[in-house]
């Protein structure tokens, strides 16, 4: 009775929410023309200029009113270029089509293979495995049999069998046969994705129920360990090897001495200073043992067992392994690194394992979608009528596409294609130009084609299925209405009257100003010798422009003979020393950033206002802003009169608040 009593009070509220929530969004904020804006139309405009919810919620009134008086502004230009027909334009329409076909298939990639897969395996990678498997290479038998073999020897241990004891016996992974099969830990994107699928879905002790087929033959996988994983520690350690003094081996000896040091830290002693002492790891004893940061496998197996299971601080048991006794502390674990920060390698690693398995699964499930039927036989009977054609502009003139453009390959949601039109989008492909037309490459072609088409197919009907895409293309549409828009009413209009210009440099004069400046020239060398070895053959007499023009290591000024031109005082090290001499003097060498300079300076320019030539280019970028500005402002200007827009500026006090 609770339970339904609560279900009751829970679906109430929500109906209140939700009632409140559409109320709100109902509310207009403006109208115009026929047109009327709602709260939801505006915040959901809001949140995308100001870069989410979040954001926006915090925004004040008067960012919102001022968004308005934008987005009033924009929605009438669109208004506007509809009821001019800009929705008809073939070159809007063609441009549109063609970036819809590009985004959308970039858009269909990025969304059902490497979005969900990468995020899939950034939670795989919170996790590591230790796994055992046993693989079989099928040498001396088919395919068939190594499966079967495989498919026996699990079934034998899921009734008793010792995995290590087939391991030993059968496995033809000499490395890990003599260690009963283990493979240590993994995690996500180090092994074959077909392996890995198979290890993520065993529990610990189980044996994955099926032969898992790989490059590199047919696995049985069994799980031994499952951790919250540590992409990576720091840790120092004290090492004692086996020998002596002497260069003799004495591992007992080696023993009681690392026992003594671990007794030593249990009763206070300091682990760095010990291994700053002790430690026969001379390069990390000497910086108290610290090995600095590193990841799993980095390490020998056993220390690397013990490492990474430490917590912070924790002083280890003795660890033996090849290299003598340890002690070991973690001092440090580092978190996972952010899934934005792991995102490009991801997709990297993505591409370069599983990316062309899984768009070639999408493949085939949009063909079923478009009902793709293959004319069997076509390419057959096409290469069979073959002499000599290539892959190659020849094709189009040849006798051999007489007999055979016309021949339908393929159809796809019912619309036929033939070999032209197959031709025709892969003749000049790098992967077959030049070569001769001969079945195994028209298959291969045919592939590749009809994968390409069935993408570009779902792109181009993406915007009906997907409201997120269908939103990026409406942008998309508006962006081009936009700069239509302004073509035809602003830059199309601008005229650069030279009068207009001339006099609006002597109302701003003022603005125009040159700073002090230098005209100088300058050899660089990124060696003393060799600079100095110029600066005396000046002394000697040689013409610095010579010089500067042979010798200057800065290749881009070597035909100005060194010259920077007139520049700022304080542009920079350079300049500074220029203005240090006088005009026609030249300077000692000097160090400068990745080098040594000899100056020359040719003029000096005290601060002055700029002519008009000195200024023109300022001044005409100027005048063509305010000019665009104020044809931007008439065409708004004719836009409210057109369509008198009233705004709801109070009502923009409730703009995400939820009551």
């Amino acid at each position: 009775m609770r339970k339904f009593l609560f279900s009751i009070l829970l679906c109430s509220f929500l109906f209140i929410l939700i009632s409140c929530t559409s109320e709100r969004s109902s509310i207009l904020v403006s109208e115009f023309g026929d047109e009327k804006l709602t709260m939801g139309e505006f915040e959901k405009a809001y949140q995308k200029h100001a870069g989410g919810y979040e954001n926006a919620k915090d925004d004040s009134l008067e960012q919102l009113k001022n968004f308005l008086d934008l987005y009033v502004n924009f929605k009438m230009k669109i208004k506007d270029a509809n009821s001019r027909g800009l929705n008809n334009d073939p070159a809007i329409i063609s441009e549109y089509e063609g970036y819809k076909k590009q985004v959308g298939i970039s858009y269909i990639v990025e969304k059902q293979l490497i979005e969900p897969t990468v995020k899939e395996m950034y939670e795989r990678r919170k996790v590591e495995y230790r796994v055992s498997h046993i693989m079989i290479v099928p040498n001396d038998m088919t395919p068939t049999e190594a499966n079967d073999l495989s498919q026996r020897i699990i079934d034998s241990i899921n009734t008793g069998g010792s995995f290590e004891k087939f391991a030993l016996k059968y496995s033809d992974d000499n490395y890990s046969k003599k260690v009963g099969g283990d493979i240590y830990y993994i995690t996500g994107g180090q092994v074959p994705y077909e392996f890995e699928d198979a290890v993520y879905a065993t529990d610990v002790n189980k044996v994955y129920p099926k032969p898992v087929k790989t490059d590199f033959g047919y696995h049985i996988i069994k799980v031994t360990d499952k951790i919250d994983r540590k992409e990576s520690i720091r840790a120092k350690h004290i090492l004692v090897d086996f020998k002596d003094e002497n260069g003799n081996v004495d591992s007992a000896a080696a023993l009681k001495q690392i026992e003594s040091y671990r007794m030593q830290i249990l009763n206070g002693a300091d682990f760095s200073q010990l291994a700053a002492q002790f430690s026969e790891d001379k390069y990390s004893g000497a910086n108290g043992g610290d090995l600095g940061s590193f990841q799993r496998r980095q390490m020998v197996q056993p220390f690397d067992y013990v490492a990474f299971k430490l917590p912070v601080g924790e002083l280890s048991e003795i660890v033996k392994t090849d290299y003598g006794y340890h002690l070991i502390q973690v001092t440090e674990i580092s978190p996972m690194t952010s899934y934005e920060k792991q995102l490009p390698e991801l997709k990297n690693l993505y591409k370069q394992t599983k990316y062309d398995s899984d768009q070639a699964k999408l493949v085939e499930q949009l063909k079923v979608e478009m009902n793709y039927q293959y004319n069997d036989g076509s390419v057959e009977q096409i290469a069979s009528l073959n002499d000599s054609t290539t892959f190659s502009e020849e094709y189009w003139t040849s006798n051999f596409r007489n007999k055979t453009k016309d021949f339908v390959v393929f159809t796809l949601n019912k619309k036929s294609f033939t070999f032209d039109s197959l031709m025709g989008n892969i003749y000049s492909d790098k992967d077959y130009s030049g070569k001769k037309i001969a079945s195994d490459l028209l298959y291969s072609a045919l592939n590749k084609y009809v994968s390409n088409l069935v993408l570009e197919e779902k792109a181009q009907i993406l915007d009906k299925s997907d409201l997120e895409f269908a939103e990026l293309m409406d942008d998309y549409k508006n962006g081009l209405y936009i700069f239509k828009l302004q073509e035809e009413e602003v830059w199309n209009k601008l005229e650069l009257d030279s009068i207009k210009i001339y006099n609006l440099y002597l109302e701003t004069k003022d603005k125009y100003n040159w700073p002090d400046r230098v005209n100088y020239s300058e050899i660089f060398s990124r060696t003393d010798s060799i600079i100095n070895n110029y600066y005396q053959r000046i002394l000697d007499g040689e013409e610095f422009d010579s010089l500067a023009t042979k010798f200057t290591e800065k290749f881009n000024l070597r035909s100005k003979a060194g010259n920077y031109g007139f520049v700022d005082v304080n542009a920079d090290e350079l300049s500074k020393i220029a203005n240090e001499l006088k005009v026609g003097s030249i300077s000692e060498p000097k160090k400068v950033k990745n080098g040594f300079s000899i100056i020359k300076l040719l003029a000096k320019d005290p601060a002055r206002p700029k002519t008009f030539e000195e200024a023109r280019a300022e001044v005409s970028s100027q005048y063509q802003e305010m000019e665009s500005k104020r044809l931007e402002e008439d065409y708004i200007n004719r836009l409210k009169t057109n369509y008198q827009p009233k705004y709801y500026y109070d009502e923009l006090n409730k703009a995400f608040k939820e009551e």
